[in-house]
């Protein structure tokens, strides 16, 4: 048996847990480690001309950067318990799977830094979740808490400011209702199995489950019925 798939990540990157959430659907047995996003010295040199960004995995030393490029490699590349790529019940369903994929890109991983980010109070509850999650010393831990906090609230006022200048709330209140329209009466974006679209939108959604944003979310009876769907698989298969 190969050694677990090593992902280089950042707790509170949605791309990130968007891997997290289909390596966990296929049943792969990962380790994490957490890179700093100040200084990156934790991530492995990269070929070519590929940014110092996560996520990043190591699979038996061949690495692979770029969220929907693992993704896609796990789907074609790598033999895994279960597959994310059926077609679902109708033909087009491919297509709705990558056109969801595209919008958790797009629009949803670039809606949420203005959640999480936008307001200090929220900024700091950020922080909070990164010192949780981390393994950097006092001294590091301190320095990603308060100067990353305080680029990504930068960061976030410039998404408001790109979209419009609309109330992020309402910013993701729009996109989640793109997603209902997609996800209709079915239990999954592919009609009744799995896809590469639930993956994404899961685990990009996940990303916020400490912030007030997301109950909002779950007050959404449809939203929140495929969450707890979706959850419950990734439980299930999480790599035995």
């Amino acid at each position: 048996m190969s050694a677990p798939i090593t992902l280089y990540q950042f707790e509170l990157c949605p791309f990130c847990h968007k891997v997290k959430a289909a390596l966990e659907l296929e049943g792969i047995p990962f380790v994490k480690v957490e890179v700093n996003p100040m200084t990156k010295k934790e991530l492995p040199e990269l070929e070519g001309n590929e940014k110092r960004k996560v996520p990043v995995i190591d699979v038996d030393g061949r690495l692979i950067a770029d969220s929907s490029a693992i993704l896609a490699f796990l789907e074609n590349e790598y033999q895994a318990p279960y597959s994310l790529s059926s077609r679902g019940d109708e033909p087009n369903d491919t297509s709705k799977s990558q056109q969801v994929e595209a919008w958790v890109d797009e629009d949803l991983a670039q809606v949420l830094p203005a959640v999480i980010y936008g307001k200090w109070r929220d900024a700091l509850r950020a922080a909070k979740v990164v010192a949780k999650s981390s393994n950097f010393g006092v001294v590091q831990n301190a320095v990603v808490r308060g100067g990353g906090s305080l680029i990504m609230h930068q960061v976030a006022k410039k998404i408001v400011a790109r979209r419009g200048g609309e109330n992020p709330q309402q910013m993701l209140d729009d996109e989640m209702d793109k997603f209902e329209q997609w996800l209709g009466d079915d239990d999954f974006i592919g009609g009744s199995e799995l896809c590469i679209g639930d993956a994404a939108a899961h685990g990009c959604l996940t990303c916020i489950q400490d912030f007030p944003a997301f109950e909002e979310i779950m007050r959404r009876p449809k939203v929140q019925a495929w969450y707890q769907r979706v959850q419950a698989l990734r439980s299930q298969r999480r790599a035995a």
